[in-house]
């Protein structure tokens, strides 16, 4: 699916409810190269996903507030959408067990270089 100089950029799902927080996080999806679809709430969220097939990562923050929360978003994202890397992120780190597979977690305050490490990795794994 690559084509050289016109390579479609990976597109990431960002799940975040702060202003703040959406605008930084959106930054470092950009600066790892990637397009971002920001949802602030786990119910868009599911929207977005059941609308678009070329989402590759989700980010979630776990403190997110809503219907459906944090890991157990995560684990209805790897459910229904396999493919989909994870990346978590939080104030509190949680049981490295509930972590989906393949899923990785960010605690805050965030490292920035290694969360764009984290996106290039699952990024790239799809091109």
């Amino acid at each position: 699916m690559t084509s050289q100089g016109n390579e479609r950029r990976s597109i990431v799902l960002l799940i975040e409810d702060e202003p703040i927080l959406m605008m930084v996080l959106s930054d470092l999806i950009e600066e790892a190269g990637c397009e971002v679809v920001e949802a602030t709430t786990a119910a868009k969220a599911i929207r977005i996903l059941e609308e678009r097939t070329d989402i590759r990562v989700v980010m979630a923050d776990l403190d997110v507030r809503g219907s459906v929360m944090g890991l157990k978003l995560a684990a209805m994202i790897r459910d229904r959408w396999p493919p989909i890397e994870l990346i978590l992120t939080g104030a509190v780190k949680p049981e490295l067990a509930n972590i989906p597979a393949r899923g990785v977690f960010h605690d805050k305050p965030f490292d920035h270089a290694g969360i764009v490490r984290s996106i290039r990795t699952f990024a790239s794994a799809h091109h």
